[in-house]
This record gives C-alpha cells, sequence and structure tokens, in this order.
C-alpha cells in the first residue's frame, strides 16, 4: 500500500498496488480484502499511532488472519523515546485486537549509515551519535528475510523476534570498521547532541530531531545489546548467522569508495 501514483509505478513486477492513506481511514478498507497476512512498518510521523489504529481496526473489521508489526529491539525499555512509547502502544492494540500477531523488532539498521556518506566520504567523520555502550545493529536484508519466514509460518505467532547483529558496535568500533574496509581513516565525530541538533535541523523537522536526540541519549547512556538468547533465537530463525556490519560494508563498498 502507498499513497504515492508514482512510487506504485515503481513497484516490482508481481507486487499489486493500493492506494491509499492510513491518515484516511476511508481509504484503506480495500487494501485488506481477502488478504490474509498484514505486514506493517508505518513510517515515523506525528501520527503514528493514528495511522496504525487504523490499519489494525481495518484489518480487524476484514477479517485479516495474522499481523506482522515491525517495532524496535526492547522497545519496552526505551522510556520516554516518542517513537518507542508509540510502537508500545501499537504493539498493545495488536495484543488486545484478537489478531495472531508477531512482533519483529529491529536495532538500530547498517544501512543508516548511507545517510552519513557525504561526512564519512568527505570530511571522514561517522556522526551517528551512538555513543560508547554499544549497539546490535543489524542489516535490513536480514530483516527482511525473518518477515518471509514469519509470512509463511504460524510458528512464530504471539511472538517478539528481535533482530540484531552479532557484534556490539559503539561510535569508536563502527569508525574504526569503517576505516578498515574503505581504506581511509574515519573518525568518530563523538557524543555531542547539541551539534547533532544543530546538524540536523537543516533538512529535518524540530519535533522528529528532538526525538532523535532523546533516542541517541539512551544509546549513549544505556546502549542497545542483544542477549545471547534473543541471538540464538535470530540464529535459528535464519539458519545461520545474522550479517556483520563488515559483511554490509564489503557488499556496498561502491557506495562509500567511486
Amino acid at each position: 500500500m502507498t499513497t504515492s501514483e508514482e512510487k506504485a509505478a515503481k513497484l516490482p513486477a508481481g507486487v499489486e498496488p493500493y492506494l491509499g492513506s492510513l491518515s484516511s481511514p476511508e481509504t484503506i478498507d480495500g487494501a485488506f480484502k481477502d488478504i490474509d497476512t498484514v505486514f506493517m512498518l508505518n513510517a515515523h510521523t506525528q501520527l503514528e499511532v493514528y495511522q496504525g489504529l487504523n490499519a489494525i481496526a481495518a484489518a480487524v473489521k476484514a477479517g485479516v488472519k495474522k499481523f506482522i508489526y515491525q517495532s524496535i529491539h526492547q522497545v519496552r525499555e526505551g522510556g520516554d523515546i516518542d517513537h518507542f512509547t508509540s510502537k508500545v502502544m501499537l504493539e498493545d492494540a495488536l495484543i488486545k485486537s484478537g489478531l495472531n500477531y508477531v512482533f519483529v523488532s529491529p536495532n538500530n539498521f547498517y544501512q543508516n549509515d548511507f545517510w552519513f556518506r557525504e561526512s564519512i566520504t568527505k570530511a571522514k567523520l561517522y556522526n551517528q551519535p551512538i555513543g560508547p555502550v554499544g549497539l546490535s545493529r543489524v542489516d535490513v536484508r536480514d530483516i527482511a528475510e525473518v518477515v518471509v519466514k514469519v509470512i509463511e509460518s504460524d510458528d512464530y505467532n504471539g511472538k517478539t523476534i528481535a533482530l540484531a547483529g552479532p557484534q556490539v558496535l559503539n561510535g569508536k568500533t563502527t569508525a574504526a570498521l569503517l576505516s578498515e574496509c574503505l581504506g581511509f581513516e574515519v573518525t568518530y565525530k563523538g557524543d555531542d547532541l547539541n551539534e547533532f541538533k544543530r546538524e540536523f535541523s537543516q533538512w529535518l523537522p524540530e519535533w522528529m530531531v528532538e526525538d532523535w536526540a532523546l533516542m541517541y541519549e539512551y544509546f549513549q547512556h544505556n546502549g542497545l545489546k542483544a542477549t545471547d538468547e534473543e541471538l540464538s533465537d535470530l540464529r535459528q530463525i535464519l539458519g545461520r548467522e545474522p550479517r556483520t556490519y563488515k559483511e554490509f560494508l564489503n557488499d556496498h563498498l561502491t557506495y562509500f569508495v567511486s
């Protein structure tokens, strides 16, 4: 489902687009007609909860059998971070909905580093302020693979699946791996969240920058690390080790080094 005819036209062969908006409930009923399973990753907006509740209500009305929702790793430990809180609210709504549900809950994406390409390649700085404690960051390709497996099996109904990488990466270790793989020295810019807000306010709305700053403050103090049990469960679902950050970089070298 997409709100954009332009995006619909670019979907791959075999994908049937549906034009509608989660902000307009009257446009989405048809999206769920004769659908057995829904996967929802709704955008981070100020209407996120409203949009998600509209989708859940439409799925219930249409008789959807299973609803897979992409949440956030260990989301209930995130305190007052707005986009964590919104996902907890939607998880709770799904639990109460009567639908079979699965929560796929990723850590920070390796692919987020595409946003920092200019800083990495030109200034030789890594400027995502993830801090010293570390995150079990994940490759979005692993997320996609798990979602397919969850769609095709009922073995995971009612479960939360943590999606994480096998390493704990902090700002400095991320910069060191970038240096090793890219062939030039990359330095971690540091943990200054005021600087982060000044920089990102140039192209993101103020409410989003403030929300992300709270998230990065949480990461800097607490990290976001997968447990041994979470990684063991993920290996079982994937049938292999989760991709490492170094594998991600090697697979995308041409993006960072032209």
